[in-house]
């Protein structure tokens, strides 16, 4: 068989009995953290004109939009997959050479669950299937070194997790990642240098294309089944040589992704906490502070570093996209706000002296033992050299949310409920986290009908799919409407 056929296989061959309740319990956790992420992102400035556009360009279809309004799946898949992406709040995975978002192909999946009219299950298990076989490919096919985006590697996790929400056979889930994957090379100049707001849109464009190629291959369309190992194949033109027995695989990948805990880019975490922990420590006065020093390992200088290989200019931003991957302006606002959130990406904050001031005395260096403990550790040390000659250091090698330290169930409801305050009543936020909590029990469309409400006062009940299942939430959400 093509390498293609065996992942295919691979798909086929999941189930709710093959994910462990551990994993069940992460893929949650990854879903709820997902949809705060897209309700937080709603007034966004590139998600309304990512908006507008589903809106001009029509289209019938019966998938929900996050807020509000039904369109076709791609289209969707899209719109709430910009929401989803856009704060760069959402979960990553880290290997070796490469870090993907499995988060991005949960709008995909969603879409088409919606679409076939699948249960919560079926949601979880295309979800686990997504997750495995981006973060492998990531592991075993890194394609950054090329100047390629981790969207490579998401187009086959795309067209695997929707073939299984649609059902799809061995043979057209094949073709379906075939045409996904021949179709979708994001460049990862999209994430270097000064951003622009592509940064927060292109997952969700290629996962759109990858679910409309899946469709197509639902249909009989077929593709270049030996895309992977054949002559100018993804082997030969980008990733290398590489083997994963898919037949040996499970389903736990999912496992090995992180939930970030602070809004930043992925590899900022932990020294975010070291500085924060810093701060609440002892309290040091932004005018007493000297010099910041900061040093992380060569991946995260390459990406988000003054001078890193694939960061540019970090010490001039001007806006969201740049701010957020900025260790200076990460590590300054962390500083001298307590916190970093959507709240610190605001054009006035951005613009705002003492932050522009600030992160001009921030530097940053690699370590080489770091490094070396990269990816399996996140390791930082932020050392604040104050008036009078004091110094304030915090190494650390993990952060709450990292996969050696996951997040519990309540941490990732604090997180939703404050991306959602404001956005959506508590009580209908509440309703949400109930849904997911027990998503197993609904079929999608309860899920769906829950966020098309975010932000009004009309609020639908979450429908069990277990036969004389009713609780108490549901009944009260029944009342409201």
């Amino acid at each position: 068989m093509h390498e293609i056929e065996r992942m295919a296989a691979f798909v086929e061959r999941a189930s709710w009995e093959l994910i462990s309740e551990d994993a069940r319990r992460a893929l949650k956790i990854r879903l709820l953290d997902s949809v705060g992420c897209a309700i937080g992102a709603l007034l966004g400035k590139p998600v309304r004109a990512v908006r507008a556009q589903v809106d001009a360009f029509g289209g019938s279809g019966h998938v929900t939009l996050v807020g509000g309004g039904k369109t076709a799946p791609d289209r969707a898949c899209f719109y709430n997959g910009t929401l989803v992406r856009y704060l760069d709040f959402m979960d990553f995975y880290a290997a070796p050479k490469q870090t993907c978002h499995p988060s991005d192909t949960i709008a995909a999946v969603l879409a088409a669950a919606e679409d076939q009219g699948r249960s919560g299950r079926d949601l979880l298990v295309a979800m686990a299937v997504a997750y495995h076989i981006q973060s492998r490919l990531i592991d075993e096919a890194p394609v950054q070194a090329k100047g390629f985006d981790h969207t490579v590697q998401q187009a086959y996790a795309v067209a695997g997790g929707v073939s299984k929400a649609l059902g799809l056979s061995r043979e057209q889930t094949a073709h379906a990642m075939a045409l996904s994957g021949v179709s979708q090379q994001g460049m990862i100049v999209t994430r270097e240098g000064h951003l622009s707001q592509w940064k927060g849109v292109a997952s969700a464009h290629h996962a759109a294309a990858a679910l409309h190629c899946t469709y197509l291959a639902s249909r009989g369309m077929t593709g270049p089944l030996g895309l992977i190992e054949g002559r100018l194949g993804l082997q030969e033109a980008l990733s290398g040589r590489f083997e994963i027995s898919w037949e040996k695989e499970d389903f736990e990948r999912v496992l090995r992704s992180s939930v970030k805990r602070f809004n930043s880019e992925a590899h900022t975490q932990t020294l975010v906490e070291a500085a924060l922990e810093l701060r609440q420590e002892h309290r040091p006065r932004p005018y007493t502070i000297e010099r910041v020093d900061v040093d992380v390992f060569k991946q995260a200088y390459n990406i988000v570093a003054p001078g890193g290989k694939e960061a540019g200019d970090k010490d001039d931003v001007h806006t969201k996209e740049q701010a957020d991957h900025s260790i200076p302006y990460i590590v300054a606002v962390a500083l001298l706000d307590g916190q970093v959130s959507p709240a610190q990406y605001l054009p006035d904050r951005i613009a705002r002296a003492d932050v522009q001031e600030l992160l001009h005395r921030v530097h940053t260096q690699d370590v080489r033992r770091f490094t070396r403990a990269y990816p399996d550790k996140l390791p930082s040390r932020v050392r604040i050299s104050l008036a009078g000659g004091k110094e304030l250091v915090r190494e650390k090698e993990d952060y709450l949310g990292f996969h050696t330290r996951p997040l519990p169930w309540d941490g990732a409801v604090i997180k939703f409920l404050a991306l959602t305050e404001g956005l959506t009543e508590r009580h209908h936020a509440e309703r949400i986290v109930d849904c997911i909590d027990r998503i197993e029990s609904y079929d999608v469309a309860s899920l769906t009908a829950l966020l098309a409400n975010v932000g009004t006062e009309r609020h639908a009940p979450c429908n069990s799919t277990s036969e004389g299942e009713h609780h108490e939430g549901d009944r009260i959400a029944e009342e409201a409407t």
